[in-house]
């Protein structure tokens, strides 16, 4: 994988001049946008701006009328389709969790370990060594170690986001896409999702595109804005906060 996923100056994502519309609607309008291996990077920007669609068009999902899209130096995602793009390294979280409610925490993390097979055979398939190590090690960064036996559907709201990214991270991906992860969590399920993130860097790259500007400041040293289907500003959180489009089209004079 690592020789297939070289990079350029350390860049892991590249999106040059996307452009994509939808019964004449402009979803994404030139964008070009890069992300450092390693690096943590938050999308902000209004409904409608675009970060849904960009994400649907690094995964797959969506075709761009025109444009570039690069993971690492070799890999052209827009020749690639979404379980290809999704076994080269790219791995999405989507805003509702989606795990299997009857099974255990321990289950759940070990059909993703167990790779390409059915949810019947992944149950009969006896774990290697390396693979139960793995699991604990799985358990352990989502903090649900303790909850290991319990089923997913008796777990909280946001122990069913962090077994879900474990379920993840158990198919080893250089890039994760995270949508909202902390919509409708309590404030002490916000902070342990923020160290979860976090620990996450540099081993891999992670993009979280999220609405909580307190949590979007705790774990981003770099912030990307869209507007309108296109880049409208990066920087810190305190230089978006800052600056006067941001705060016109997003913000609000209350931030």
């Amino acid at each position: 994988m690592s020789s297939v996923l070289d990079t350029d100056h350390g860049v892991i994502l590249y999106l040059e001049n996307l452009s994509v519309s939808f019964s004449g609607f402009k979803a994404l309008n030139e964008l070009t946008l890069s992300v450092d291996d390693g690096e943590l990077r938050c999308l902000i920007g209004p409904n409608g701006a675009g970060k849904t669609t960009l994400m649907d068009v690094i995964t797959g999902r969506t075709r761009p009328d025109s444009g570039r899209a690069y993971l690492g130096q070799r890999i052209d995602l827009l020749q690639e389709d979404e379980a290809t793009i999704a076994r080269l390294g790219i791995g999405r979280k989507f805003q509702k969790p989606s795990v299997f409610p009857c099974l255990s925490v321990r289950e759940n993390l070990g059909l993703s370990i167990a790779g390409n097979r059915s949810p019947w055979q992944a149950m009969r398939y006896r774990a290697s060594a390396a693979e139960r190590e793995r699991l604990d090690e799985l358990l352990v960064t989502s903090g649900l170690a303790d909850e290991r036996d319990r089923a997913a559907a008796d777990l909280s709201h946001g122990q069913k986001q962090w077994l879900e990214i474990g379920m993840l991270l158990a198919q080893e991906p250089r890039l994760l896409l995270i949508d909202e992860p902390v919509a409708g969590m309590t404030p002490q399920e916000v902070e342990r999702t923020a160290q979860l993130l976090r620990s996450l860097v540099p081993e891999r790259s992670v993009v979280v595109v999220e609405h909580d500007m307190a949590f979007v400041r705790s774990i981003a040293r770099r912030v990307t804005v869209l507007h309108e289907g296109a880049v409208l500003m990066e920087g810190s959180m305190d230089d978006v906060q800052a600056d006067a489009r941001v705060r016109e089209v997003y913000l609000g004079e209350s931030c």
